[in-house]
């Protein structure tokens, strides 16, 4: 039964990428595209799960003005644990071989979504560095996973620095995204996933910061929402 719910999860996404693509089509590069596709794909895909997703500090996302959006990045199933976390004019930060994946590439770039090569951590910062700029002229947000990859869900890796060169550039607030460790696991006869609380913490402000300030603004960032994460876990699967 939890496959069973992981496949239809899935194809709901391959589904509702291809009905998005009308959208995608009509208004190209609109970034409030991306909200409202999340919105749909992690409703849906948390329903096919049976997962709850409790919520804490939603009202630490900054309003009326851009942010940078960190969050940790553990497994695939994240687009249903945070899909719909985005703000208003939200674009992310992914790696290039996404645009490979059937549908979800394809509106991915059309949502005007940042891709990086990781493979080329140089270029990857000036890309993001780039990036203020559209941050300010704009007003768009962005959402990063500073981990540039998955961890499965084995705790917090280390940071690389674009997410932060971007904010402190711009001089806006870095706001941390901290979901519960999670494995896939399931509960009760019908296989519905555990639940995986997240909490969002207040924003850190970059303002007045300079490229010196990014290895102590990373070691706080990444301090907090160690300490978020790990006071999650008591929380986790008893919604």
């Amino acid at each position: 039964m939890a496959l069973l719910r992981k496949v239809l999860a899935w194809i709901s996404v391959a589904v509702l990428c291809c009905l998005a693509l009308v959208m995608y089509l009509a208004r190209p590069f609109n970034p409030d595209n991306n909200r409202l596709l999340g919105r749909a794909l992690a409703r849906v895909g948390r329903c096919m799960l049976g997962m709850k997703r409790p919520l804490y500090g939603a009202e630490n996302v900054p309003q009326g003005r851009p942010t940078v959006i960190i969050a940790n990045h553990q497994q695939n199933d994240d687009l249903f644990v945070l899909g719909d976390l985005l703000p208003p004019r939200t674009v992310t930060v992914g790696k290039s071989a996404l645009l490979w994946t059937p549908f979800f590439g394809q509106v991915f770039w059309l949502g005007g979504n940042i891709i990086l090569n990781r493979g080329r951590s140089r270029k990857a910062v000036a890309v993001m560095q780039a990036t203020s700029d559209a941050i300010n002229r704009q007003n768009k947000s962005i959402w990063v996973f500073p981990e540039g990859t998955r961890s499965r869900g084995r705790g917090l890796g280390k940071f690389k620095k674009g997410a932060f060169h971007a904010a402190v550039a711009a001089g806006a607030p870095i706001t941390m995204v901290c979901a519960a460790e999670y494995h896939g696991k399931t509960r009760g006869w019908f296989g519905a996933r555990a639940s995986v609380p997240v909490r969002i913490l207040p924003p850190v402000e970059t303002r007045g910061m300079t490229a010196d300030d990014i290895p102590e603004l990373m070691a706080k960032c990444h301090q907090q929402m160690s300490e978020a994460i790990a006071g999650l876990a008591a929380t986790s699967g008893t919604s």
